[in-house]
């Protein structure tokens, strides 16, 4: 099992300094694989997502990573693309509700694509 997988399945609430230590210590050409191209992170989430269902999370718990995810690439990571640029500036304007919204959507929609 690997780290992310049992962090995830001890209470299936990440912290996000949990979130954060499984970030940095993916190999930096992954990240940087992942955020090159909008197709490649909608791939990458919509493994994790399938990840999340397999342990029995559900959409709002899913969401609420997404959401601690979506805050570090906020704060940390540069844009690739003008979609990822797109989803920073809505991030950056949106409210900690709306914040967890958009996370929804985003969950959603790597489901529904996939």
């Amino acid at each position: 099992m690997s780290e992310q997988t049992h962090m995830i399945n001890k209470d299936k609430e990440m912290s996000l300094d949990q979130v954060e230590s499984v970030m940095q210590r993916m190999d930096p050409e992954q990240k940087e694989d992942i955020l090159e191209s909008f197709d490649a992170f909608k791939q990458y989430l919509s493994k994790r997502v399938s990840l999340g269902e397999s342990l029995g999370l559900d959409e709002e718990q899913m969401s609420k990573v997404a959401q601690k995810i979506a805050d570090i690439l906020a704060l940390k990571e540069e844009p690739r693309n003008r979609e990822e640029k797109l989803l920073q500036e809505l991030w950056n304007v949106a409210d900690n509700e709306e914040k967890l919204i958009l996370a929804r959507v985003l969950v959603r929609f790597v489901k529904a694509d996939s």
